[in-house]
């Protein structure tokens, strides 16, 4: 029997042992931009921004991401890095699609399932067994699954009705699921577009009317994941495993097991997201329909600090600005937009007034300097650069794009510098990068299709950036771990 559990043994660094904001002023600053977000909702009169559609959608398109985001959780919290997640995705697509469409829905979710966890296997043999590289074996994964995707595609689905050797014949709907009795009042509330109200109703319509049975069993799995991990012995041990191996090992902990057992669990979890896929999201198997969610996964984890709710959240973040691109509602990318200059302006006053209690009025005007010169510099050109496109139809929308990134890319840098000479650095991020937004929106600038394209994108690659420094990965995640090496 083990040594160790939950209740005796010092427990690893995990998101509790951190300083952290107390968890009553989170919920009010999570109320505060609730409140924000659905001010400028009101004021530029973005209604898809909180409709039951819109939220319907964000969760449809997150449920892949976040199950491949929660199996990276499962892996690297027991220190083995799974860059296969997108492999296993592949593989979940491909095999929940050929049991569903011959014996039903659920026959296809326990298919994928199984098929994901084989390969998650594969994975912990390569890795944990004969210590293998982990990033080598995670791409080759990867490249495993496309190749038996393309052959398995025409021995399962060709010569099938409706399918070609690229894509499946259709899978029977799973159905949809509703709490009785509230469609009607949320959808008259939702239609009357009052500020508060209506965007409750919208977002509360989204989440329990017309979900499909699949949807609600991904969201369930995000807290059973954190029960699991954080509230068990089982869980401990296994975090244990990513945080120091070699001292789990003297209290008793049966690392190899352990580890590969995690690494199974992970690949489920991404054969469920690609069985989710096939059956809710599209009703087919279509070659490469994964379209890098398994990376995108990762980068939740990462966005949410290796934690299932903190995952979600990501992948909620990539799914719902996602949502409102295929949507195409041309008012909606604006609003976000007028929503990120607001945001950046609180936070460039917030760091404003912790260098004020820290170091005084002197203080802040001489650590805000520099910030203030790059925010005139910038500002200036912004103006500039929206009002010229405002006037005139001949830059092309590359050009705009172009020029745009380039702003960003100058901004970054600038930041980056000024930011290893003073702690107001930070400014230098927020405060030229709300200029910048707020000019766009006040002038009506329209955003070029290409920009709406890759929203999804920007708008991980931004929080990931600004979250960076408040991240910590396990300690030993992605470290070779050999039977005995610390004695």
């Amino acid at each position: 029997m083990s040594l160790i559990d939950a209740g005796t043994a010092p427990a690893p660094a995990s998101p509790a042992s951190a300083p952290r904001v107390s968890r009553t002023r989170l919920y009010w600053i999570l109320i505060a931009v609730l409140l924000a977000f659905f001010a400028v909702r009101a004021l530029l009169g973005a209604d898809d921004l909180t409709s039951a559609g819109a939220i319907r959608a964000a969760l449809q398109l997150a449920v892949p991401i976040g199950l491949a985001g929660l199996g990276g959780v499962w892996t690297e919290r027991a220190g083995v890095t799974n860059i296969g997640l997108e492999g296993m995705l592949i593989v979940g697509t491909l095999f929940g699609a050929w049991a569903g469409y011959q014996w039903g829905p659920w026959s296809g979710v326990v298919v994928g399932l199984f098929a994901g966890a084989c390969v998650g296997a594969l994975h912990a043999i390569a890795t944990v067994v004969f210590a293998v590289d982990q990033i080598v074996s995670g791409v080759a994964i990867n490249i495993l699954a496309l190749g038996v995707g393309g052959v398995l595609g025409k021995v399962f689905f060709e010569g099938k009705e409706s399918a070609s050797e690229r894509q499946s014949p259709p899978i029977p709907d799973m159905g949809t699921w509703s709490i009785p009795g509230i469609d009607g009042p949320l959808g008259d509330l939702e239609a009357k577009h009052w500020v508060v109200l209506s965007d409750v109703a919208g977002i509360l319509r989204g989440i329990f009317v017309g979900l499909s049975p699949l949807t609600v069993l991904a969201i369930a799995l995000v807290p059973l994941s954190w029960l699991i991990l954080w509230r068990t012995g089982f869980g401990l041990r296994l975090r244990s495993c990513g945080e120091n191996p070699t001292a789990a090992e003297t209290l008793g902990v049966n690392v190899y097991r352990t580890k590969f057992l995690a690494v199974v669990i992970s690949g489920a979890l991404a054969g469920l997201g690609g069985v989710y896929l096939v059956t809710v999201s599209s009703g087919t198997y279509l070659e490469g329909q994964t379209g890098g969610r398994g990376f995108i996964g990762l980068a939740a984890m990462i966005f949410g600090n290796w934690t299932p709710l903190g995952t979600a959240a990501g992948a909620l973040l990539f799914g719902y600005t996602d949502a409102l691109r295929l949507r195409s509602d041309s008012s909606s990318v604006p609003a976000l937009l007028a929503f990120a200059a607001v945001a950046l302006i609180y936070l460039a006053i917030r760091q404003m007034w912790r260098i004020y209690q820290t170091d005084g009025p002197s203080g802040l005007a001489r650590r805000l300097g520099p910030s203030l010169v790059w925010l005139v510099a910038v500002g200036a050109f912004a103006g500039f650069v929206a009002l010229g496109v405002s006037a005139a139809d001949g830059w092309g929308t590359t050009g705009i794009v172009t020029l745009g990134l380039l702003i960003a890319a100058g901004i970054g840098y600038v930041g980056v510098r000024l930011g290893q000479r003073t702690e107001a650095g930070a400014l230098t991020l927020y405060l030229p990068a709300a200029v910048v937004l707020g000019v766009l929106t006040l002038t009506g600038f329209e955003v070029p299709n290409q920009f709406v394209g890759v929203t999804p994108n920007i708008a991980t690659l931004l929080v990931l950036a600004f979250a960076t420094q408040r991240l910590r990965m396990p300690a030993a995640d992605g470290l070779p771990y050999r039977r005995g090496e610390g004695s």
